[in-house]
């Protein structure tokens, strides 16, 4: 099970959203709003910005940061989409 990082905690309180770990099995964590899971986000398996700040500092912290909002371009910016999820909350 993915163990969700402070800074995710805190992003999501900025947001007015709960965040706990994903039920689907593919997933990191559900994005949760007046009780209803309105996001599934974070692909289980591979590090966010907060895992690799705990684990390789912030110089390669914000690499990967500045590669995955490069790769992810189109889809981040899509309002209350899984993928504006993710952003918001693990990049």
């Amino acid at each position: 099970m993915y163990r969700i990082e402070q800074g995710t905690y805190n992003k999501a309180k900025q947001l007015g959203v709960e965040v706990r770990p994903s039920h689907r099995k593919d997933k990191k964590i559900d994005v949760i709003k007046n009780d209803k899971v309105i996001a599934s986000v974070g692909a289980l398996g591979m590090k966010d910005y907060w895992k690799y700040l705990a684990q390789d500092g912030q110089k390669v912290a914000n690499q990967r940061r500045a590669l995955y909002k490069m790769r992810h371009e189109k889809d981040r910016h899509i309002y209350m989409s899984n993928g504006w999820w993710a952003d918001a909350l693990l990049w």
